[in-house]
């Protein structure tokens, strides 16, 4: 059951995804997980066959789809059981701030190859001393004619390392306003004074590149500047609503397919049969986790029809992100709690999903800070 006007091309473009991850990307994943990367020419696959930036126009490069088009990628990437390929960060959180602040010239010059894969995005805020409040990033860009100078480096950026393009949020210091000093500023791989450093050892998203940047008098010009000049903390929050609604979508559908994978756990395997499988205790709390999965899907539809109708819903995300997160790690941890010995072994991909799953309350803003947006919005 859902209120989502899913067409036939949309169930078609499903079939095609959910063929391409079983054939392309899941067989893969043991062996992007040991080595800590992606390769790149699977992003080119992955755009070869329209899977990347559904939703930026033809005129573009795109496949001129619709949200929904992000929904189902993002759902479907989950049941692969990894996180390495980062699609609906760069498709659905970096790539908008381009097709939407852009200049006409950046839009020609780069969205093409944010469709095709052949130009990886990502997106620099966090820094070592700055996180959840960007105001107080200290990372600088200072207009030199022609040029914007940038000085700083950011942290815990991910496809940091495959990355060909990065969207990175500096501040003027000429101006005292932190909200008014900062900018997005479009920065291309190779651009002299911009370094890569060395993948980031993580809990969980093994195969996911992320990364320290470090910019060192990294000179680019002004029209790589994303809007206007002054607008980064707007641009920026003006994008939150549709970032916090993607990781509310992934959290949900990994819930969704932990329990399917625990329910037909019970239901055939042979560790299952007698008295685990008719256990009340078991059922009952199947039974918890299922009523709480159901409830939350159809308030993260309910959101994602909104916000394709425009509605302003950011304290709605901001719930839904909240609740979607803690709910994934929790139902993954009772999961896990039924395999005995078995939840603790790494052929057990619960345990992997355990790991990933953990940062989910983290980035997008963490879960303390939702609690602070949602109590900001009774008054309090």
């Amino acid at each position: 059951m859902t209120i989502l006007n899913y067409t036939e091309d949309h169930h078609r473009f499903r079939e095609r995804f959910e063929k391409f991850c079983k054939e392309e990307l899941t067989p893969f994943v043991d062996q992007w997980e040991a080595e800590h990367i992606v390769p790149k020419s699977k992003w080119k696959q992955m755009g070869e066959n329209g899977f990347l930036c559904t939703e930026v126009p033809k005129e573009y490069g795109g496949p001129g789809g619709d949200f929904l088009h992000s929904v189902i990628i993002a759902e479907e990437l989950v049941k692969t059981e990894h996180m390495g390929i980062m699609a609906p960060l760069h498709s659905d959180i970096v790539v908008p701030y381009i097709s939407t602040f852009g200049s006409e010239e950046i839009k020609h010059k780069y969205l093409p190859g944010c469709a095709s894969g052949d130009c990886i995005s990502a997106i620099a805020m966090t820094e070592p001393g700055a996180g959840s409040d960007v105001a107080s990033m200290e990372m600088t860009a200072v207009e030199d004619g022609d040029d914007v100078v940038i000085n700083g480096s950011k942290t815990f950026i991910s496809n940091g390392v495959n990355c060909d393009i990065v969207i990175v949020a500096a501040k003027d210091p000429s101006i005292s306003n932190p909200h008014k000093a900062i900018s997005l500023y479009l920065i291309e791989d190779g651009t002299k004074g911009f370094e890569h450093d060395k993948k980031l050892e993580k809990m969980g998203m093994h195969s996911q590149d992320t990364a320290e940047l470090f910019f060192t008098d990294c000179r680019i010009p002004k029209s790589n500047i994303i809007g206007e000049k002054g607008n980064g903390f707007i641009q920026l929050m003006q994008k939150l609503q549709q970032e916090r609604l993607v990781c509310s979508i992934q959290a949900i559908a990994g819930v969704e397919h932990v329990l399917e994978k625990t329910v037909n756990y019970f239901r055939n395997s042979d560790a299952a049969v007698g008295s685990i499988k008719a256990e009340q205790a078991v059922q009952f709390e199947l039974a918890e986790m299922t009523a709480e999965s159901r409830i939350l899907r159809a308030f993260i539809d309910q959101l994602i029809l909104g916000h394709m109708n425009k509605e302003n819903v950011i304290i709605e995300t901001s719930i839904a992100k909240y609740r979607t997160s803690e709910a994934l790690n929790s139902i993954i941890n009772r999961c896990l709690g039924f395999s005995g010995d078995y939840g603790l072994s790494e052929k057990n991909t619960l345990v992997r999903m355990a790991r990933d799953a953990r940062v989910q309350t983290i980035y997008a803003g963490t879960n303390e800070v939702m609690k602070s947006i949602i109590a900001k919005s009774l008054g309090l």
